[in-house]
This record gives C-alpha cells, structure tokens and sequence, in this order.
C-alpha cells in the first residue's frame, strides 16, 4: 500500500507531486489571504500578498519534495509486509 507509488515512473511520480504541490498551495494561498486580511486590512493588499508568497513558496514545495523522493532514509525497499 505504501510502497505503491514507489514502484511507478518517474513521470507518474512527477505528476503526484506536481498536483499535491498544486491542491496544497491553493488551500495555503486562501489561508495566506485571510491572514494577511486580518493583519492589512485591505482586500488587495492581503491578495498581493497571499499570491507573491504562494508563488514563491509552491516553487520551493516542490523542490523540496523532489528531493525527498531522492533520498532513501526511512523508506522501505520491499512492497510486501
């Protein structure tokens, strides 16, 4: 169950972390809004700045996952339990 994904492609990896990378985003860009709403004031202030940090943030996510799947640490060589 857990070692599914690992026996896939790189691709079909590339894609799952692309779509997680974008579905987390979305849900941070709204909670990032909503702060800086709070903290601002202003509407177009607080989606200036929810989106500037979002982009910023979603291209390091995605690093940042990339190289996790290069390591090896914690994870388990065998699909069978």
């Amino acid at each position: 169950m857990f070692g599914d994904h690992l026996a896939g492609s790189a691709l079909q990896a590339r894609r799952r972390a692309i779509v997680k990378t974008l579905c987390y985003r979305l849900i941070m860009v709204l909670v990032t809004v909503t702060v800086a709403w709070a903290v601002v004031g202003d509407v177009s202030d607080a989606v200036n700045i929810g989106i500037v940090a979002n982009v910023v943030k979603t291209g390091t996510y995605y690093l940042y996952e990339r190289t996790w799947d290069r390591i090896s640490w914690g994870v388990s060589a065998s699909t069978s339990g």
